[in-house]
């Protein structure tokens, strides 16, 4: 063998081990790269899930044991015998006070825990909830679901979770007078579109500093639940959402 024979073999064993070395190197780093992203995941998805499980808690510990023990103490302060014209009106008020503290009450609770999704499911709890805001605010939430598919609750509370931060950041960042949101079923999978007539926002800003929209909220759930979302927005020209959301074979 010439020596530049040998020295053409030496320069492809080294090109072969180089290129070796720059595969295994590369398949590593794209390894741990998905395992890195699967951590942050699971991560994400269990602190969603005990975020969701103490406000299940808080929520059955509010309308199972706060609001019949202030029945309770309204009824025994409701039969007091007095005779005091004064004293009636103070008991009158304080029986009043206690009703309004029920109310508020169950007003947390459901906010906390929507008994309506766990009874009737995703879409009459979404029309409840638009019920709710339309009486509390200037903006007018307007709800239309077609063939909304049954899902499981899991589910069920991420997207609830998700239309619930798009309506208040409509409320509050955006100052819309009117948001549209429109749910479906399409090719295996959940569809839902909203759209407000805000002032907009830069999205590609936003997404670089989401807390203040609660961006990475949304972001979270929908890595959770394996689906897509899209936001079209400008800045005087108001905010559309599209998200899909995968449905298992039985759904």
């Amino acid at each position: 063998m010439t020596i530049d024979a040998q020295i053409l073999s030496i320069t492809l064993l080294v090109s072969v081990f180089i290129g070796v070395i720059l595969i295994f190197f590369l398949s590593a780093v794209v390894y741990y790269h998905r395992q890195y992203l699967k951590m942050q995941k699971e991560r994400i998805h269990a602190e969603i899930t005990i975020q969701e499980n103490e406000r299940k808690r808080i929520a059955t510990d509010l309308h199972d044991s706060l609001g019949p023990l202030l029945s309770s103490v309204k009824l025994n302060i409701n039969s007091i015998d007095v005779d005091n014209t004064a004293d009636k009106e103070i008991i009158a008020k304080a029986g009043k006070h206690i009703d309004e503290i029920i109310k508020g009450l169950r007003q947390i609770s459901n906010n906390l825990l929507p008994n309506t999704l766990e009874r009737k499911g995703l879409a009459e709890a979404l029309k409840e909830f638009a019920t709710q805001m339309n009486s509390k605010n200037a903006m007018a939430i307007e709800v239309q679901c077609i063939e909304t598919p049954s899902l499981a609750k899991d589910k069920e509370i991420h997207v609830f979770r998700m239309i619930q931060e798009i309506v208040n950041n409509a409320i509050k960042h955006a100052a819309a007078k009117q948001l549209k949101i429109g749910m479906g079923k399409e090719d295996k999978a959940l569809l839902v579109l909203t759209k407000d007539d805000g002032k907009g926002f830069d999205v590609i800003k936003a997404k670089a500093n989401p807390a203040g929209l609660g961006l990475k909220s949304l972001e979270s759930r929908i890595e959770i639940l394996n689906g897509h979302m899209v936001i079209e927005s400008e800045p005087g020209k108001g905010t559309v959402h599209f998200i899909k959301i995968p449905l298992d074979a039985n759904q």
